[in-house]
């Protein structure tokens, strides 16, 4: 390969989900394990022998592209947990505003689906929003990918919370039960910025069919209105 050449890569697959936007996606894969996505794959990586043994595994690592930043990047961001207040090396970040713009996620596998039609996946835990391209599949390896005695830089000085989330009872009468499930425990994870608190601020997020609104008020969630469609 000449110096001046490019490596190019292209999608295997893509991820569908409800995660119809950026703001609500999960921080990390894992943090919301209700939620379901199934991975299409492209023509030309539908021949089932590509997963062959794959059901072997619980869990796969996913290397995948952050398609909706538009190729911005910086040498310094700063980290939500960080409150956003202070600037750190991209490469000392997960942020999605990197040089090649590219994704690490480790999600478990629930199941895999084979057909004349093509291949799926069913995975649980994503973190990637709706419609992002999957460049390459890899299987977890427990001997080799977990290491206990890992150190976490600074993200091991916050805790991970949940938030108490309260839906009013007549805003959960239009929803299924698999529905309010994985609306709770995503905006248990706080989507917001952590550096605002305004508790008279509404958020909204955009999930599967649903159009919610939601406010912040003394350490809980207040779903305000979901609207359909």
């Amino acid at each position: 390969m000449d110096n001046g050449d490019k490596l190019l890569i292209e999608p295997v697959a893509y991820i569908k989900n409800g995660y119809k936007e950026k703001f609500g996606v999960p921080r990390q894969s894992g943090l919301a394990p209700s939620v379901k996505s199934v991975i299409e794959f492209c023509d030309g990586y539908k021949d089932e022998n590509m997963l062959r043994d794959i059901e072997q595994y619980s869990h796969l690592w996913l290397v995948w592209g952050f398609s909706q930043n538009n190729g911005q990047w910086s040498p310094t961001v700063r980290p939500p947990r960080l409150g956003g207040n202070k600037r750190v090396g991209v490469f000392a970040t997960r942020s999605p505003f990197r040089p090649n713009s590219l994704g690490l996620s480790c999600v478990k596998l629930e199941e895999v689906v084979k057909g004349k039609s093509g291949n799926l996946l069913i995975v649980s835990g994503a973190d990637l929003a709706d419609n992002t391209p999957i460049y390459d599949i890899k299987p977890y390896l427990p001997y080799v990918d977990s290491i206990p005695d890992a150190k976490g830089g600074f993200s091991d000085d916050f805790k991970d919370y949940e938030l108490e989330v309260n839906i009013p009872e007549n805003l959960k009468e239009a929803l299924t039960s698999s529905q309010i499930k994985n609306l709770s425990e995503l905006l248990s994870l706080d989507p917001r910025p952590s550096y605002q608190n305004d508790e008279e601020r509404i958020y909204g997020l955009s999930f599967e069919d649903m159009q919610v609104r939601f406010k912040y008020t003394d350490t809980k969630i207040q779903v305000v209105d979901i609207t359909r469609g």
